[in-house]
């Protein structure tokens, strides 16, 4: 399954997001995270991000596809992060 995750957190809780979710995925650009992934870690993801965030102050999107081809991708203006750049 190929994942995104598009959050809007308070600023105090941004790291402990960005370091949860870099074990399971790649940082694209701020606050926002993809990457394939098994089912089971899409529950692992959200129990983790349910024990981090404020459900009444803060907001995470996840995009749960099938695979990456259902989607296209385009980027406007600079690419921040490359996926290449991964081992």
């Amino acid at each position: 399954m190929y994942l995104i995750v598009v959050y809007d957190i308070e600023i105090d809780r941004v790291n402990k997001v960005h370091k949860f979710l870099r074990k399971y995925l790649f940082w694209r650009q701020n606050s926002v995270f993809e990457g394939e992934v098994s089912k089971a870690q899409i529950e692992q993801i959200k129990v983790g991000l349910n024990e981090i965030i404020k459900k009444e102050k803060d907001s995470v999107l996840l995009y749960i596809l099938d695979n990456k081809s259902n989607f296209q991708f385009k980027v406007l203006g600079i690419e921040k992060n490359l996926m290449s750049t991964i081992l």
